[in-house]
């Protein structure tokens, strides 16, 4: 098996179907939008509120903590002991991070390195791939959803890979294939990464969007998980504080320290008000996470069932806020981009062209779940015109 080592950028390509999107509305046209996973739901009456409490009070006004209040870790240690029943140390196993991909991208630069290598999914959220290389470290892709055995394809990238990876990349469910996992297949990685003294990485942004019963694991359930891995969980999907900026890296001590030694040079952390006005949130509605949930679920439904009407072929997700689906046999020919841009001048739909998450991308689109029930018939409607050769 060849694992790709990308050493230069791509074009961003989700700015050409922005740019398709801008010049219909100009152009008076209706552009529904599934494409930038953006949560459009409202953060909680009780963050809204603090926040606007806290920021009258000048004393929040000045630097705040790098590494988060102590009242704001002590609420994450309390959500992660009532969610997954994992004992964290406030103090030397949480930190608060400006957001998910801030926290990601300044950790690779206190794990990796110029003549490193990182072993990343290949589709992946954009910042998986492009971290390590910010760092100056290499990746190597390994293959997640072409119906092989993801922990097998993983063995062998490391097997061989030269140098050896000293970083693993995860995010499950997955953004942007929606795969889902199991603790299981956590300990497995958890065992693989002891052996070889790898460090993985797990970014569970979706740790609360499992449909149909499927409850997400954290990899730090995992039996001596706190040897190898850390974990990020955000507030944004969660709790849809996505403008927020709150997030978290828990897990091994000495890789959270040594996040928060760099950060101590970079930021003064997240300001103050928002940090408090999170700590009430987790604290006083533990459950909106639920209410997320059940809300991205029946547009799931919605959504998929629209589509699978119209000659649309694919399987619902069991986690995330996104549906990946693949192009219709009829429209194979197009590549990813071709496809995504037809989809906004011929039926006003915005969707994701799957080739922006990476080579094994190509192939799919990604539709977000940012429009509501009506929006989304509607969005059929407009696809089941658009796309002639479905009938």
């Amino acid at each position: 098996m060849e694992f790709r080592r990308i050493t230069s950028l791509p074009p961003y390509v989700f700015t050409i179907i922005d740019t398709l999107k801008i010049e219909a509305r100009r152009a008076g046209e209706d552009v529904i939008d599934f494409g930038f996973g953006n949560p459009d739901l409202p953060s909680p009456d009780v963050a809204v509120d603090k926040v606007v409490e806290a920021v009258r009070n000048p004393r929040n006004h000045r630097y705040s903590s790098s590494r988060g209040i102590p009242k704001l870790r002590q609420a994450v240690s309390d959500l992660y002991l009532r969610r997954f029943g994992v004992a964290l140390d406030p103090d030397t196993e949480v930190i608060n991070t400006i957001g998910a991909k801030e926290g990601f991208s300044h950790l690779m630069w206190t794990l990796l390195g110029p003549g490193d290598a990182a072993l990343v999914p290949s589709p992946s959220y954009p910042i998986h791939i492009y971290g390590p290389l910010f760092a100056g470290a290499d990746i190597r892709e390994v293959p997640l959803g072409t119906g092989r055995d993801f922990f097998e394809s993983l063995q062998e990238a490391w097997e061989y890979s030269w140098p050896k990876p000293r970083v693993i990349v995860m995010s499950f469910p997955h953004n942007p294939t929606t795969t889902c996992v199991d603790l299981e297949f956590m300990q497995k990685v958890v065992d693989f990464a002891r052996e070889r003294e790898v460090v993985v990485v797990h970014d569970n942004a979706y740790a609360d969007l499992g449909f149909d019963g499927y409850s997400p694991p954290s990899i730090l359930q995992a039996e001596g998980a706190k040897e190898v891995a850390v974990e990020i969980y955000s507030m944004t999907k969660s709790f849809s504080m996505a403008g927020w900026r709150v997030a978290f890296l828990v897990g091994r001590s000495d890789v959270v320290q040594a996040l928060a030694k760099l950060k101590s040079y970079l930021d003064y952390g997240t300001f103050q008000p928002i940090q408090i006005a999170a700590t009430v949130t987790l604290n006083e509605v533990p459950d909106y996470p639920k209410v997320v949930q059940e809300i991205y679920q029946s547009r799931r439904d919605a959504l998929c069932s629209g589509l699978q009407r119209i000659g649309w072929d694919l399987d619902p997700p069991m986690g995330t806020m996104f549906v990946w689906a693949p192009i219709p046999e009829p429209y194979r020919d197009m590549g990813s981009i071709e496809f995504a841009s037809f989809l906004v001048r011929e039926a006003n739909v915005a969707t994701s062209p799957g080739v922006g998450f990476g080579p094994g991308g190509d192939g799919h689109v990604r539709f977000a779940l940012i429009e509501n029930e009506q929006r989304t018939s509607q969005a059929i409607r407009n696809l089941r015109r658009a796309l002639t050769r479905l009938r």
